[in-house]
């Protein structure tokens, strides 16, 4: 729970007593690779901080192409928030790429406890500002930057991902095939 309490304090600090509260709603699983935190179609109903590993987030389109919208690592927030907040099926799975150590909590009991808890109530706000400003900038680098330019953000973003999952899941996320990923790690490693 440390981890958590960190990661916590550093986005909006909150006392210990509403930490007290909201560790109780966290329990350990293990998620073996491959398995999925939520699938597409599923009712969200939990919420999770990823101590260890990564989880990518992805959809498939209607020729059931897969796109990789973001990747998890090491100390993040995962969930399926859309459905969430609206209650309706989910529509973008979360895969784990690695074995991985996450801590869950039910959204909804964390929700109740926002009246009580104004401190947790602002830490919900402060996460989901984050993460639209995380979506928002990835908008911004696939309109307007060029493959190479997004390779390198990533690259510095997540230093050691390319060691760890396939190369066609980066290609995915960086909205080009493994062929141009290819040429693009050449092009690079030979300037």
């Amino acid at each position: 729970m440390k981890e958590l309490f960190t990661y916590i304090n550093n986005i909006s600090p909150i006392s210990e007593d509403t930490f007290q509260e909201l560790a109780q709603l966290f329990k350990p699983i293990q998620l073996k690779k491959n398995e999925f935190f939520v699938r597409d179609g599923e009712y969200a109903q939990h919420i999770g901080f990823l101590k260890k590993g990564i989880v990518r987030a992805f959809f498939l389109n209607q020729e059931g192409k897969e796109y990789t919208k973001q990747f998890f690592m090491d100390s993040s927030i995962i969930g399926a928030y859309t459905s969430l907040l609206t209650k309706k099926p989910n529509k973008i799975a979360q895969q784990a790429l690695t074995d991985c150590e996450i801590l869950i909590a039910n959204f909804n009991e964390i929700e109740e406890r926002y009246s009580k808890f104004h401190d947790l109530e602002r830490l919900g706000r402060k996460i989901a500002e984050y993460y639209f400003l995380e979506k928002e900038q990835k908008e911004l680098e696939m309109a307007l930057l060029d493959a190479d330019k997004r390779y390198l953000i990533l690259r510095e973003k997540f230093p050691t991902i390319e060691t760890i999952i396939p190369q066609y899941h980066i290609a995915s996320y960086l909205g080009i095939s493994p062929t141009q990923l290819s040429r693009i790690r050449r092009k690079l490693s030979s300037s």
